[in-house]
Order: structure tokens, then sequence, then C-alpha cells
């Protein structure tokens, strides 16, 4: 009888797992079925973009303020000149070099490598400023790429 017990245990054993075995990969099934599914509807839907037309909707966020704390390199340059590396080693404390701008030439305002503005040179309490004399508007900025 105890033998009889063990077979039918192990028997029971084998049926559950079987049925375990069944039921797991029925639910994996399912699971792709509806992923499958998910995948066809998303692909079916049409594309919404959001409208960037002038007149935007009251109430949303101005353009511009997205953008108003990302830091930016603002450079004033004086002039530049080209030298040899033999010229560039013979510098010393007092020596001068020779720019390509003239005295009086106004002043290149660059932010990020972009020439945007041309000014002159102020003091201001013992510190230098440059006072903007003329804008470079963005077609301006165009018309100079291309020549």
């Amino acid at each position: 009888m105890a033998e009889e017990d063990s077979n039918t245990t192990a028997e029971t054993e084998e049926a559950i797992s079987e049925d375990d075995w069944a039921a797991a990969m029925q639910e994996q099934a399912d699971i792709d079925t509806a992923s499958a599914a998910k995948e066809a509807a998303a692909v079916a839907q049409p594309a919404v973009f959001q409208n960037f037309a002038p007149g935007a909707k009251p109430g949303t966020m101005n353009d511009y303020e997205l953008i108003l704390d990302i830091p930016v390199h603002l450079t004033v340059e004086l002039g530049r000149t080209r030298i040899s590396i033999r010229n560039l080693l013979q510098l010393a404390h007092g020596s001068v070099v020779e720019l390509d701008a003239l005295a009086g030439e106004p002043m290149d305002v660059l932010v990020n490598g972009t020439l945007i503005a041309q000014g002159e040179v102020v003091v201001v309490n013992d510190k230098f400023g440059i006072r903007l004399t003329d804008i470079i508007t963005p077609s301006e900025r165009v018309r100079k790429l291309r020549n």
C-alpha cells in the first residue's frame, strides 16, 4: 500500500508539474499576443506633432523661456594675427604683437564663435567693457558666410 501511495504521489507531482508548465506556456503566449497587438496598434496610429505656428495657444509657456538659462560663451575679439612658431617662441614679457585691427576700429563680439555685434571698448569702474555699436542681423550673417 505504501508503494501505491508513492506511485500515486509521483504521478500527481508529474501531472502538477506538466499542468504548471502548460499554464506558464499559455501565460507567455498570452503576453506575446498582447504585446504584438500593442505594437500593431502603435504602428497604425498617425503621428501627432506639436504646432509651432506663430499664433501659440494662450496659456502655454513662451518658447524663449525654454532656452533663457542656457549658458553661452561671449567673446570680444580685439584682433588677430598670424606668426611663425619661431616668433612665438621668442615672445617674452613686454613683447608687442601686431594685430590686424586698426586703432579705433570696432571690436567683434562673438557668441559661441559666431559674430553677432561690433562695439567699442569702454572702462567702467576700472573694468573693461564693450559698448555695442552695431548688431549683425541674421540676414547679414548669412551674407557674410557666402563671401
